[in-house]
């Protein structure tokens, strides 16, 4: 099992920061490669550029909880749900790749 995990491309789980302007302010936002890359696929599904989902997200969960302590958590989090949860049709997820193409036995 864990040769899935530890086999896994570096590149997919590297830190990637990226410059977003949110309510007119510039800030950073750093999450490993993967994570951009459903955040991509996020923001395609809404008709969005990533910065502009990123935003939008931002300014409802400033609106439904008044206030963020870990943005970076909560996109990380966001993702995961966007992968499992049944209200994203499969067809809106990125495929889940796997570092290993062998069955792997459980």
């Amino acid at each position: 099992m864990c040769q899935v995990f530890a086999g896994q491309d570096p590149a997919t789980y590297r830190f990637v920061t990226r410059s977003i302007r949110i309510n007119g302010h510039s800030t950073s936002v750093r999450l490993e490669a993967r994570f951009w890359d459903i955040l991509e696929t996020m923001a395609a599904s809404q008709e969005m550029s990533v910065p502009q989902f990123v935003s939008e997200l931002y300014e409802e969960v400033l609106e439904l909880q008044g206030e963020i302590s870990n943005f970076a958590s909560l996109l990380r989090c966001a993702c995961l749900v966007f992968l499992t949860d049944d209200r994203f049709p499969p067809s809106l997820r990125p495929p889940v790749k796997l570092a290993v193409e062998e069955p792997v036995a459980v």
